[in-house]
């Protein structure tokens, strides 16, 4: 047994992490752009990238440096140092020529493809970091691009010994989110007891099901990151307890980015059952919420269960009109060949639609396989968005 609870110092939760944000004039309007995350022990890491094939040059960085502990990383916004080459690696290396006295430093970036880090405001910018300082809410503002709120979430793990350990989060992500990893950046620090190859392997069993399931526009990052850090201070640790932390945090991250959608109204649940099995459910969910179609009816708030059905026989998995039940909620507006949409049942559909967060249910009716992918809806403002992110 054990008992998780709630705790609002998201990175700095565990024992021994530090972190803030400053401003290093990356950001036109001042606002915090760079920020640091510090333990005073060497830590194991646990990590998760991009599938984009033209990864940026912070993950060929980290990636170079095969298995390693380090205690400090660096994370700037708005400049990707991606689509550099060679001479991006370069620019990192410099940058952490800045960290001589820390242990094998590493950095992430966020922000425009294709242009050089800024090194000078870089490198003058960690001159304001303060490593005794714990201001987890700096940090998490620091790391926003087109996000409009920072995302954190951490929680105390009670064990029945009487042990204890923590575990705290914060991420960014609001556009370029697709169910493979995507502009999202997320920082997950730990002072439980848990070795790099379990805590690893813990990592990939949980992104299948929280960031990999999320999607906001279908187009996947070349800066996608999801880091663990583990100081063990703690002492404590229970695989179960520890996975069930994992999974509650990284869940309600990738909800958040998926809410923070780039202009999105609506926090989209699609959870497919019935499925000829779990990749099968998988591919179906992750089809509906990458869909332009079912996106844009949702914005308008129409609750077109044609277009479900549509994308669902469109996506290549086992299905059937005769066998397939669709619901918005609990209203039901389609089952095994029967239409239930009349006036009434209609407006009982829109009603839902109007909602911040609903649910459409997909039943397959053709074995037990199931999955469950978030999305949003898709209007003006994403478009106004990204038509000016440039600038």
């Amino acid at each position: 047994m054990y008992k998780l609870t709630s705790l609002d110092s998201g990175v700095c939760s565990a024992d021994g992490f530090f972190a803030d944000g400053v401003s290093a004039g990356l950001k036109a309007n001042g606002a915090p752009d760079m920020a640091f995350i510090y333990s005073d022990t060497a830590c194991d890491v646990a990590s998760v990238f991009t599938t984009n094939k033209m990864a940026a040059a912070p993950i060929k960085h980290f990636k170079a440096k095969g298995e390693f502990q380090t205690n400090f990383v660096l994370i700037n916004s708005k400049n990707a140092n991606a689509m550099t080459g060679s001479a991006g690696v370069e620019d990192i290396n410099e940058v952490m020529e800045c960290f001589g006295d820390m242990l094998n430093p590493v950095m992430s970036s966020t922000g425009v493809i294709g242009v050089r880090l800024p090194k000078k405001k870089i490198i003058n910018g960690t001159k304001l970091f303060d490593i005794t300082q714990k201001n987890p809410a700096n940090a998490a503002k620091a790391i926003m691009t087109t996000d409009s709120f920072s995302k954190e979430c951490a929680y105390k793990v009670e064990l029945e010994d009487g042990s204890s350990f923590n575990i705290g989060a914060m991420a960014k992500g609001a556009g370029m989110i697709n169910p493979a990893m995507a502009t999202m950046l997320c920082f997950i620090t730990t002072d439980a007891d848990v070795n790099a190859v379990e805590m690893q392997k813990v990592l990939d069993e949980v992104t299948k099901t929280t960031f990999n399931a999320a999607s906001v526009d279908g187009d996947t990052s070349t800066n996608d990151t999801v880091m663990v850090l583990a100081n063990k201070k703690s002492g404590a640790y229970d695989k179960e307890a520890f996975s069930e932390a994992l999974e509650k945090i990284m869940l309600f991250l990738a909800r958040e980015m998926v809410r923070d959608g780039e202009g999105a109204t609506k926090l989209v649940t699609y959870d497919v059952s019935g499925a000829k099995d779990d990749k099968e459910a998988e591919k179906a969910a992750k089809a509906l919420s990458d869909s332009l179609l079912v996106k844009t009816a949702l914005y308008g708030e129409d609750p077109n269960w044609g277009r479900i059905a549509s994308t669902i026989g469109a996506s290549g998995v086992e299905s059937n009109e005769m066998t397939l039940k669709i619901s918005f909620d609990d209203v039901c507006v389609y089952d095994k060949g029967e239409v239930y949409f009349d006036a009434e049942m209609e407006a009982k559909a829109a009603e839902v639609m109007k909602k911040d967060i609903f649910t459409i249910s997909c039943e397959l009716g053709i074995a037990n396989g199931s999955f469950k992918a978030y999305g949003c809806d898709l209007g003006y403002k994403y478009v106004e968005i990204n038509a000016d992110y440039r600038t």
